[in-house]
């Protein structure tokens, strides 16, 4: 009798990529991959803990998958399993937790699993996080997330990263390699290349980030990659202009700001002041015009004023990136941010998240916007909505089109006729 297994994923494309990778465990292992919304004999949930919100959900939805699989294991893991294992363990219906380290082994400790008992514990202790687990996404999707390091040594005041995670480090550049090869012989057409601190990559092997880069623009069959987050006192001179001149790496940029504010980043414990982050900025459009800039941002960290928050939003005006990625200041145990004096209330920290989510709405728009009227590529994917089909251009403006079967999973010439206002998705006629 067949064993279904469900996955349930939470949190960064580092865990979806995880899963990815824990899903072919388990086809390879004869089970069968079932949805998320149906009857499992086991059901795995990957789990995040950027925020107390993040925290919240997870626990949550453990919760509906137990009232609706009484009898399923449930096995957790992933960043809040591994920094508060006791925590789950005691959620009623959870069997096994997990923590990031061990996460590879998870296939082996669920097939061992006798039936539903008391939650077992395993490799939840910091100092343990010293293994790499190789992943990427695959089968579901035109992109591929491909993991190439994990970790972070920088210790941000407000983070619980490295707590979670451990310390940076990464394969060799030939594994990698290898993967992309397999994705490749997927049908898989674009790679998104991610980890925790991405650009800290090589700290375990003495290789370089843009080595990796250049070796995986050789890998024939994939036509795009994206950098999925890159932190700006890594974003080098070198790499930029690598970018400029690939023609599979696309001129689209993720780079975490937090605050525009150089006091509130003094006392986050960022690398980087705000004028060196402008600087890195115009140093990408100096060579590439056209890049998708997207932004982090904390709203309400202990001690930000009204005037050092209109810093902030002074400083993402003039950028004028294409997007913010906008977050309010959730307060991590354990983490330095705790003992800061000033807390931002709750209330003053969404009224200016509001704030900036209006700034991002009219940035937004106008990126997208600047497109009506002029030809891209656009790399169409599988997903069909009221007779359109939906894909991004290299530097990530969505484009829909009337769906045409032999388009996707293809980079197609598209003409770009126009944006609609509410959503900025831009309406395109493929040319061939």
């Amino acid at each position: 009798m067949e064993r279904r297994v469900s996955f349930h994923t939470l949190g960064c494309k580092l865990n979806f990529s995880e899963t990815s990778a824990l899903a072919r465990e388990f086809a390879e292992g004869g089970y069968v991959r079932v949805g998320a919304q149906e009857q499992a004999d086991i059901c795995v949930v990957n789990t995040c803990s950027v925020t107390e919100h993040a925290d919240k959900k997870c626990r949550n939805l453990i919760r509906r998958l137990h009232r609706r699989n009484p009898s399923a294991i449930i096995a957790v893991t992933g960043c809040y399993a591994q920094l508060r294992p006791q925590e789950i363990a005691a959620i009623e219906g959870v069997d096994l937790v997990l923590g990031n380290n061990d996460k590879g082994d998870l296939f082996g400790r669920v097939a061992a699993l006798s039936g539903k008992g008391p939650a077992r514990v395993y490799s939840c202790a910091t100092e343990e996080l010293t293994r790499f687990f190789a992943a990427f996404s695959g089968g579901d999707r035109t992109r591929a997330f491909l993991k190439v390091q994990d970790g972070c040594d920088y210790k941000c005041a407000y983070c619980t990263i490295h707590y979670a995670r451990g310390a940076s480090r990464n394969p060799p550049v030939a594994v990698l390699v290898d993967e992309a090869h397999r994705i490749a012989a997927a049908g898989q057409r674009e790679i998104v290349v991610t980890g925790v601190n991405t650009g800290d990559f090589g700290r375990t092997t003495g290789e370089r980030f843009i080595d990796l880069l250049r070796a995986l623009e050789a890998v024939e069959g994939i036509e795009r990659y994206r950098i999925s987050s890159i932190e700006p006192n890594l974003l080098t001179d070198e790499i930029i202009g690598f970018c400029a001149s690939s023609s599979k790496f696309q001129h689209h940029f993720h780079v975490p700001l937090q605050s525009g504010c150089d006091r509130i980043l003094g006392l986050m414990r960022r690398r980087y002041t705000t004028a060196r982050f402008a600087e890195r900025i115009a140093a990408v459009r100096s060579l590439m015009p056209d890049a998708f800039i997207g932004i982090d941002v904390i709203a309400g960290f202990p001690g930000e004023t009204e005037a050092d928050f209109r810093t902030t939003y002074e400083f993402l005006e003039r950028l004028s990136p294409a997007f913010l990625h906008i977050f309010p200041f959730s307060e991590r145990p354990g983490t330095p941010a705790v003992e800061l004096p000033d807390k931002v209330s709750p209330a003053v920290a969404a009224e200016r998240v509001a704030r900036l989510e209006t700034l991002c709405r009219r940035l937004h728009g106008d990126f997208c916007r600047a497109a009506v009227g002029t030809e891209d590529r656009v790399l169409f994917e599988s997903t069909m909505r009221g007779g359109m089909m939906y894909g991004y251009t290299g530097n990530y403006r969505r484009v829909k089109a009337p769906y045409r079967r032999e388009a996707i999973g293809r980079v197609c010439p598209v003409r770009l006729l126009g944006m609609e206002e509410q959503t900025h998705d831009l309406t395109g006629e493929v040319l061939a």
